[in-house]
């Protein structure tokens, strides 16, 4: 082996060494993730334990004394089949059966397709002038229905 040879065998020798991938710090980090996995997914996964309301559908029994609202698609307000002309009407009609005792049932028919705007609004004013009892008006056989939940 001749002074050249021997000179360039130390040095691929460590090249070779250099070559190696050090998989102990990629163990080290992935033993770290699943330690905090195991810790984090218990926790995550625990609720706090609640009784859900089962869905049950009653006929409504409307009397006559009820206020039966109907907001169509565009936002327009009718009182037992009387359009309400503004806002501050439909205000003034609530502020006054908010007075009789007992109070009247309010009955809120919405069309399909109406914003959730349109009817929470009337939802709102009627909370703000004090009525009591305020329902929902739907079709049998939505969504949900004989799910036997």
């Amino acid at each position: 082996m001749s002074a050249f040879e021997s000179m360039n065998a130390p040095a691929a020798e460590d090249e070779r060494a250099l070559s190696d991938i050090n998989t102990t710090p990629l163990v080290d980090v992935m033993l770290v993730l699943l330690i905090v996995f195991m810790i984090t997914i218990p926790v995550i996964t625990q609720t706090v334990p609640v009784e859900l309301p089962k869905v049950r559908n009653t006929a409504t029994k409307t009397k006559p004394e009820n206020i039966n609202l109907s907001v169509n698609r565009e936002g327009q307000v009718y009182w037992n089949q009387t359009l309400v002309t503004d806002n501050d009407d439909l205000l003034r009609r609530f502020e006054s059966i908010a007075k009789v005792q007992p109070q009247p049932e309010v009955h809120i028919r919405a069309d399909q397709k109406t914003r959730y705007e349109f009817v929470g609004r009337v939802i709102v004013d009627a909370q703000r002038k004090g009525i009591l009892k305020v329902g929902f008006i739907t079709e049998p056989g939505g969504v949900g229905a004989g799910s036997g939940m």
